[in-house]
């Protein structure tokens, strides 16, 4: 485990948080993302996490890894169309992850979704955060409204609103 990995957690704070997302871009990312779901049938969940702690950080557990955990404890996993898909940030590192659950996952393939990460992250070192999480869902939507047409439903299965860890 890195010394210097460790020491960027222990300093990125909730205050580290708020200024890349303060409640106005929290709130924009809420709408963009009931935006979307009126596209498709999918549903979106964005989470950032500002750094990890305890048992997580001390194990060294990679983004990607964390990233699945806040997907099952959220559920994401648990609409009726398997199409979820977890944004999951961890600021501390600037790292993006898609999850996406089973019933998209297997008509994107790894290489779309590592792009959207790719382009988050360049947004994310330029400090423009809410600008990149709103391309990130655009981008998305693209592909779910390609593979999971909006049905007469119109059942919101997720909240919309984003989680701060």
């Amino acid at each position: 485990m890195g010394i210097r990995r460790i020491g960027k957690h222990l300093i990125t704070s909730r205050w580290r948080v708020q200024k890349a997302f303060p409640p106005s871009a929290l709130d924009a990312i809420e709408r963009a993302i009931g935006r979307s779901e009126a596209q498709h049938a999918g549903q979106i969940r964005f989470v950032v996490e500002g750094a990890l702690d305890g048992a997580p950080l001390f194990r060294d557990q990679p983004a990607r890894e964390r990233a699945l955990d806040v997907f099952s404890q959220l559920r994401i996993w648990d609409t009726e169309h398997n199409n979820g898909v977890l944004i999951y940030l961890l600021l501390a590192d600037r790292d993006v992850e898609i999850v996406a659950d089973r019933g998209i996952d297997g008509r994107v393939d790894a290489a779309a979704w590592e792009d959207i990460c790719r382009e988050m992250e360049s947004a994310f070192r330029d400090g423009r955060f809410e600008a990149g999480v709103l391309r990130g869902i655009e981008l998305i939507t693209a592909h779910l409204a390609r593979h999971f047409p909006k049905d007469s439903r119109g059942d919101n299965e997720l909240p919309d609103a984003p989680v701060v860890v």
